[in-house]
Protein backbone atom coordinates (compact mmCIF):
# COMPACT_ATOMS: atom_id res chain seq x y z
CA UNK A 1 0.00 0.00 0.00
CA UNK A 2 1.08 3.47 -0.76
CA UNK A 3 2.38 5.59 1.86
CA UNK A 4 -0.49 8.68 1.01
CA UNK A 5 -3.40 5.80 -0.56
CA UNK A 6 -7.33 6.81 0.05
CA UNK A 7 -5.86 10.48 1.34
CA UNK A 8 -7.10 13.83 -0.37
CA UNK A 9 -4.57 16.49 0.10
CA UNK A 10 -4.98 20.35 -0.97
CA UNK A 11 -1.60 21.87 -1.90
CA UNK A 12 -1.52 25.60 -2.33
CA UNK A 13 0.90 27.84 -4.35
CA UNK A 14 1.18 23.98 -6.30
CA UNK A 15 2.02 25.24 -9.98
CA UNK A 16 5.61 24.88 -9.62
CA UNK A 17 8.74 24.87 -7.18
CA UNK A 18 8.12 22.95 -4.30
CA UNK A 19 4.49 23.16 -4.22
CA UNK A 20 4.50 21.10 -7.56
CA UNK A 21 7.24 18.89 -6.07
CA UNK A 22 5.18 18.30 -3.33
CA UNK A 23 2.33 17.32 -6.05
CA UNK A 24 4.41 14.88 -7.97
CA UNK A 25 5.43 12.90 -4.47
CA UNK A 26 1.47 12.98 -3.30
CA UNK A 27 -0.17 11.79 -6.08
CA UNK A 28 3.05 9.01 -6.16
CA UNK A 29 2.10 7.91 -2.94
CA UNK A 30 -1.37 7.54 -3.65
CA UNK A 31 -3.08 10.82 -2.75
CA UNK A 32 -5.66 12.81 -4.67
CA UNK A 33 -4.83 15.79 -4.95
CA UNK A 34 -6.17 19.65 -5.43
CA UNK A 35 -3.58 22.37 -7.11
CA UNK A 36 -4.82 25.27 -5.52
CA UNK A 37 -3.34 28.01 -7.73
CA UNK A 38 -3.67 31.44 -8.48
CA UNK A 39 -2.03 31.43 -12.00
CA UNK A 40 -4.08 29.44 -14.39
CA UNK A 41 -1.38 28.67 -16.85
CA UNK A 42 0.61 26.94 -14.25
CA UNK A 43 -2.57 25.18 -12.77
CA UNK A 44 -3.59 24.09 -15.57
CA UNK A 45 0.59 22.89 -16.94
CA UNK A 46 0.50 21.32 -13.78
CA UNK A 47 -2.54 19.23 -13.62
CA UNK A 48 -2.30 18.21 -16.90
CA UNK A 49 1.56 16.77 -16.54
CA UNK A 50 0.57 15.01 -12.72
CA UNK A 51 -2.54 13.32 -14.65
CA UNK A 52 -0.80 12.24 -18.02
CA UNK A 53 1.82 10.28 -15.50
CA UNK A 54 -1.14 8.47 -14.07
CA UNK A 55 -2.06 11.43 -10.76
CA UNK A 56 -5.31 11.76 -9.64
CA UNK A 57 -4.83 16.00 -9.30
CA UNK A 58 -7.14 18.73 -10.10
CA UNK A 59 -6.68 22.20 -10.69
CA UNK A 60 -8.73 24.49 -8.61
CA UNK A 61 -7.68 28.30 -9.32
CA UNK A 62 -7.51 29.93 -5.77
CA UNK A 63 -6.25 33.48 -4.51
CA UNK A 64 -5.54 31.40 -0.78
CA UNK A 65 -5.57 35.31 0.93
CA UNK A 66 -9.21 35.77 0.07
CA UNK A 67 -12.12 34.30 1.80
CA UNK A 68 -14.69 34.03 -0.79
CA UNK A 69 -11.85 32.28 -3.18
CA UNK A 70 -10.72 29.83 -0.22
CA UNK A 71 -14.44 29.02 0.77
CA UNK A 72 -14.79 28.15 -2.99
CA UNK A 73 -11.69 25.88 -3.33
CA UNK A 74 -13.38 23.68 -0.22
CA UNK A 75 -16.27 23.71 -1.63
CA UNK A 76 -14.57 22.26 -5.06
CA UNK A 77 -12.54 19.65 -2.82
CA UNK A 78 -15.76 18.73 -1.14
CA UNK A 79 -17.20 18.18 -4.91
CA UNK A 80 -14.18 16.47 -5.61
CA UNK A 81 -13.34 13.93 -3.66
CA UNK A 82 -15.90 14.19 -0.80
CA UNK A 83 -13.27 14.49 2.19
CA UNK A 84 -9.98 16.21 3.00
CA UNK A 85 -7.36 14.86 5.22
CA UNK A 86 -4.21 16.98 4.44
CA UNK A 87 -4.05 20.63 4.16
CA UNK A 88 -0.52 21.85 2.83
CA UNK A 89 -0.19 25.39 3.24
CA UNK A 90 3.03 26.30 0.69
CA UNK A 91 1.47 29.23 -1.10
CA UNK A 92 4.07 32.06 0.02
CA UNK A 93 5.85 35.43 -1.74
CA UNK A 94 9.06 37.02 -1.41
CA UNK A 95 9.19 40.66 -3.08
CA UNK A 96 12.25 42.56 -4.21
CA UNK A 97 10.82 45.38 -2.53
CA UNK A 98 10.85 44.01 0.96
CA UNK A 99 12.61 46.53 3.10
CA UNK A 100 13.75 47.08 6.58
CA UNK A 101 10.78 48.04 8.78
CA UNK A 102 11.43 51.56 8.58
CA UNK A 103 11.98 51.62 4.64
CA UNK A 104 9.23 49.30 4.05
CA UNK A 105 6.37 50.40 1.99
CA UNK A 106 2.97 49.72 3.79
CA UNK A 107 1.80 48.09 0.62
CA UNK A 108 4.07 46.16 0.02
CA UNK A 109 3.89 44.95 3.78
CA UNK A 110 -0.16 44.63 3.30
CA UNK A 111 0.92 41.90 0.15
CA UNK A 112 3.40 39.67 1.76
CA UNK A 113 1.28 39.73 5.14
CA UNK A 114 -1.90 38.88 2.79
CA UNK A 115 -0.30 35.86 0.90
CA UNK A 116 2.22 34.41 3.33
CA UNK A 117 0.40 34.07 6.71
CA UNK A 118 -3.60 35.89 6.07
CA UNK A 119 -3.54 32.53 3.72
CA UNK A 120 -2.68 30.39 6.20
CA UNK A 121 -5.27 31.19 8.59
CA UNK A 122 -7.72 31.21 5.80
CA UNK A 123 -6.86 27.50 4.50
CA UNK A 124 -7.12 26.19 8.32
CA UNK A 125 -10.15 27.60 9.21
CA UNK A 126 -12.11 26.48 6.44
CA UNK A 127 -9.77 23.40 5.88
CA UNK A 128 -9.36 22.29 9.76
CA UNK A 129 -13.13 20.78 10.54
CA UNK A 130 -13.12 19.27 7.25
CA UNK A 131 -10.12 17.17 8.13
CA UNK A 132 -11.31 16.62 11.98
CA UNK A 133 -14.84 15.01 10.09
CA UNK A 134 -12.70 12.65 8.01
CA UNK A 135 -11.28 11.76 11.44
CA UNK A 136 -8.43 13.73 11.58
CA UNK A 137 -4.88 14.04 8.95
CA UNK A 138 -1.77 16.95 8.60
CA UNK A 139 -1.43 20.34 8.07
CA UNK A 140 1.80 21.08 7.03
CA UNK A 141 3.07 25.10 7.22
CA UNK A 142 5.57 26.71 5.16
CA UNK A 143 8.19 29.11 7.74
CA UNK A 144 11.44 29.54 6.44
CA UNK A 145 15.11 29.99 8.25
CA UNK A 146 14.04 33.41 8.25
CA UNK A 147 11.56 32.51 10.96
CA UNK A 148 13.88 31.11 13.66
CA UNK A 149 17.43 33.45 12.23
CA UNK A 150 17.83 37.07 12.20
CA UNK A 151 17.77 37.49 8.14
CA UNK A 152 18.47 41.58 7.15
CA UNK A 153 16.64 43.22 4.58
CA UNK A 154 13.37 41.73 4.40
CA UNK A 155 11.29 42.30 7.46
CA UNK A 156 7.69 41.50 6.04
CA UNK A 157 8.50 38.16 4.46
CA UNK A 158 10.64 37.23 7.92
CA UNK A 159 7.66 38.81 10.24
CA UNK A 160 5.35 36.27 8.29
CA UNK A 161 7.15 33.34 8.74
CA UNK A 162 7.78 33.63 12.74
CA UNK A 163 4.05 34.32 13.05
CA UNK A 164 3.77 30.80 10.99
CA UNK A 165 5.96 28.98 13.19
CA UNK A 166 4.09 30.82 16.24
CA UNK A 167 0.39 29.83 14.57
CA UNK A 168 1.76 25.88 14.11
CA UNK A 169 2.16 25.61 17.65
CA UNK A 170 -0.83 27.25 18.58
CA UNK A 171 -2.71 25.04 16.09
CA UNK A 172 -0.89 21.88 17.34
CA UNK A 173 -2.34 22.41 20.57
CA UNK A 174 -5.64 23.29 19.96
CA UNK A 175 -6.44 20.67 17.40
CA UNK A 176 -4.25 17.63 18.35
CA UNK A 177 -7.20 15.79 20.42
CA UNK A 178 -9.09 16.07 17.48
CA UNK A 179 -6.87 14.03 15.61
CA UNK A 180 -5.22 16.40 13.49
CA UNK A 181 -1.32 16.98 13.74
CA UNK A 182 0.56 20.32 12.19
CA UNK A 183 3.46 20.96 11.81
CA UNK A 184 5.98 23.69 10.30
CA UNK A 185 8.76 22.90 7.38
CA UNK A 186 11.54 25.56 7.59
CA UNK A 187 13.32 25.59 4.06
CA UNK A 188 16.24 27.46 3.21
CA UNK A 189 18.41 27.98 -0.15
CA UNK A 190 16.12 25.51 -1.85
CA UNK A 191 16.41 26.06 -5.76
CA UNK A 192 12.81 27.58 -6.64
CA UNK A 193 11.88 30.38 -9.01
CA UNK A 194 11.36 32.53 -5.77
CA UNK A 195 14.91 32.10 -4.36
CA UNK A 196 16.33 33.23 -8.06
CA UNK A 197 14.04 36.60 -7.26
CA UNK A 198 14.63 36.70 -3.88
CA UNK A 199 18.67 35.89 -4.25
CA UNK A 200 20.67 35.04 -6.74
CA UNK A 201 18.99 37.91 -8.87
CA UNK A 202 19.98 40.29 -6.74
CA UNK A 203 23.63 41.73 -7.20
CA UNK A 204 24.43 42.41 -3.63
CA UNK A 205 23.50 38.88 -2.58
CA UNK A 206 26.47 36.44 -1.60
CA UNK A 207 25.72 33.24 -2.39
CA UNK A 208 28.59 31.80 -1.53
CA UNK A 209 28.76 33.11 1.52
CA UNK A 210 25.41 32.93 2.64
CA UNK A 211 24.11 29.51 1.20
CA UNK A 212 26.94 27.45 0.25
CA UNK A 213 28.53 27.83 4.40
CA UNK A 214 25.86 25.61 5.18
CA UNK A 215 27.26 22.19 6.20
CA UNK A 216 25.97 20.52 3.65
CA UNK A 217 27.71 22.77 1.36
CA UNK A 218 25.00 22.93 -1.71
CA UNK A 219 21.12 24.21 -2.31
CA UNK A 220 18.29 22.41 -1.22
CA UNK A 221 15.99 20.96 -4.54
CA UNK A 222 12.57 20.78 -4.29
CA UNK A 223 11.98 17.02 -3.91
CA UNK A 224 13.65 17.23 -1.15
CA UNK A 225 11.49 19.34 0.65
CA UNK A 226 8.52 17.51 -0.97
CA UNK A 227 9.74 14.08 0.65
CA UNK A 228 10.05 15.51 4.01
CA UNK A 229 6.10 16.84 3.15
CA UNK A 230 5.53 13.31 2.00
CA UNK A 231 6.47 12.00 6.00
CA UNK A 232 4.60 14.54 7.15
CA UNK A 233 1.11 14.02 5.74
CA UNK A 234 1.65 9.74 5.87
CA UNK A 235 1.59 7.94 9.23
CA UNK A 236 4.74 7.44 9.63
CA UNK A 237 4.80 11.10 11.25
CA UNK A 238 1.58 9.63 13.66
CA UNK A 239 3.65 11.03 16.79
CA UNK A 240 4.75 14.15 15.48
CA UNK A 241 2.63 17.63 16.29
CA UNK A 242 4.01 21.03 16.71
CA UNK A 243 7.28 20.52 15.44
CA UNK A 244 9.14 23.34 13.26
CA UNK A 245 11.49 21.24 11.08
CA UNK A 246 14.35 23.14 9.40
CA UNK A 247 15.28 21.96 5.95
CA UNK A 248 18.01 23.80 5.51
CA UNK A 249 21.11 21.86 4.96
CA UNK A 250 21.97 22.94 8.40
CA UNK A 251 22.38 26.88 7.81
CA UNK A 252 20.60 28.27 10.60
CA UNK A 253 23.21 26.38 12.81
CA UNK A 254 26.16 27.30 10.54
CA UNK A 255 28.92 29.91 12.30
CA UNK A 256 29.56 33.16 10.01
CA UNK A 257 33.27 32.38 9.88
Amino acid sequence: MKRLENRVAIITGAGRGIGFAAAEAFVHEGAKVVLAEIDESLGAQAESRLRAAGGDARFVRTDCGDRASVEALMARTDELFGTLHVLYNNASIFLAQDRPVSDLDEAVWDRVVRVNLKSVFLCCKYAIPRIVRAGGGSVINTGSSAAVIGIPGCDAYTATKGATVALTRSLAVEYGRQGVRVNCICPAGVETEMMRVSNLDNSAFDADFFFRRAPLGRFGRPEEIAQLAVFLASDESSYVNGAIVRADGGITIAPIA
